[in-house]
């Protein structure tokens, strides 16, 4: 079966590369308007005219998602560029990993503050929507300890809680709020293929770690963002779902 989302106004917020982009390519696939922010300027404009050549309306501007008055201004600017907003994908990542100021500073001022900036700014545009949506982008290691990046971990736990809050809160307004929990995903320029080579112990482990024996690809963390954005999806709320390819179950 098919996801149409024809006539559906998508935001996605750090959709320049990796998974974002994927997601953005895969909404406009589908038939939605797509607008996107990021920092990279290069990045994003080469993101921008991947998803103009589907044929779709498309919105692209530099953000700093750890801006809050810039935040607000982007969720603006592509309702304006769009018509509107039915979905919103809260996507971008600090990457904060470090235990000390900066790496907590980087994972709560992105990871969790831009994700709740974000929805508060889209909010309004969502409920005059007939099928408003969110879909924050969390990770598999909000459910276990995460000794390498401290942070990083204890935000996207945070971030179950947070869908799982304004799923409840949102209900009443016909706004569906879900979060997909992505295992390690590897693309080029991604964290992941630069740990291949320059830390090639750790890559082969989580290697070892997943059943299907390779990481995962930012396609496959789409086709279920795509899923939840949907109206296939339209009695599912307050989910997190996982796409690690049963990383977990080791």
């Amino acid at each position: 079966m098919n996801i149409d989302l024809s006539g559906k106004r998508a935001v996605v917020t750090g959709g320049s590369r990796g998974i974002g982009r994927a997601i953005a390519l895969a909404c406009a696939e589908a038939g939605a308007s797509v607008s996107i922010c990021a920092r990279g300027a290069e990045a994003l404009e080469k993101a921008r005219a991947e998803i103009t050549a589907s044929g779709v309306t498309t919105h692209a501007t530099a953000c700093d998602l750890g801006d809050a008055v810039a935040v607000a201004r982007y969720i603006g600017e592509a309702a304006e560029a769009l018509g509107g907003i039915d979905i919103l994908v809260n996507n971008a990542s600090g990457f904060g990993s470090s235990d000390d100021e900066a790496g907590w500073g980087a994972s709560m001022s992105i990871d969790l503050m831009a994700t709740v900036r974000a929805t508060w700014a889209a909010v309004p545009f969502l409920e005059k929507s007939e099928a408003g949506a969110i879909v924050n982008i969390s990770s598999i290691s909000g459910f276990r300890p995460s000794a390498r990046s401290t942070p990083y971990g204890a935000v996207k736990a945070a971030l179950f809680q947070y869908t799982l809050t304004e799923a409840a809160a949102l209900a009443k307004q016909g706004v569906r709020v879900n979060c997909v929990a992505p295992g390690s995903i590897e693309f080029p320029g991604g964290s992941w293929e630069k740990r291949k080579t320059d830390n090639p112990q750790l890559y082969n482990g989580i290697l070892r770690s997943i059943p299907f024996g390779r990481l995962g690809h930012p396609e496959e963390v789409a086709r279920v963002v795509l899923f939840l954005a949907s109206p296939l999806a339209n009695w599912v709320t307050g989910q997190t779902i996982s796409v690690d390819g049963g990383q977990l179950l080791r």
